[in-house]
């Protein structure tokens, strides 16, 4: 089975770092990413995924990551619950980031306009992606190999 989660968006919100009875740095955050040009019923463009980072991980998104920066986030998903004061259950569902990266500098991150907008992504006119645009000259670059099936490995 494969739980594999790779997510690049900005900080809600500064992270908040925590430490546990036993010491260990934990930080929570919110990435939000944008979903490229589709609206869902509210007119929303962005998912805001709850994640989670622990040790060195967590000790440096505290000391280095603000509100509005482009980030990172490598991991899984994981869910859990537990019993509120209510002693009503809830369910929690986020990314445990097993690492973490910021995409740009600090400046760069101040320096947005607006930190909540997304640059999209915009082909290159000049690029055609259509399979059109291959011809089978493009693969001929070279001598070709005569080999028997009898010459391969497996």
């Amino acid at each position: 089975m494969i739980n594999r989660v790779v997510l690049v968006g900005r900080l809600t919100r500064d992270v908040e770092v925590r430490k546990t009875q036993s010491g260990l740095s934990v930080a929570t955050f919110t990435v939000a990413c944008d979903r490229r040009g589709s609206r869902d019923a509210q007119g929303q463009t962005a998912d805001f995924i709850s994640c989670v980072a622990w040790r060195q991980s967590a000790d440096f998104l505290g000391a280095y990551a603000r509100k509005g920066a482009l980030i990172g986030v490598d991991g899984r998903i994981q869910s859990r619950s537990y019993d509120d004061r209510d002693g009503k259950k809830v369910y929690v569902t986020e990314v445990v980031a097993d690492s973490v990266q910021l995409l740009e500098s600090r400046s760069q991150s101040q320096n947005q306009s607006r930190p909540d907008s997304f640059p999209a992504y915009t082909p290159d006119p000049g690029y055609n992606t259509g399979a059109d645009s291959f011809s089978a000259d493009d693969f001929n670059t070279g001598p070709s190999l005569d080999i028997s099936s009898d010459d391969l490995p497996f």
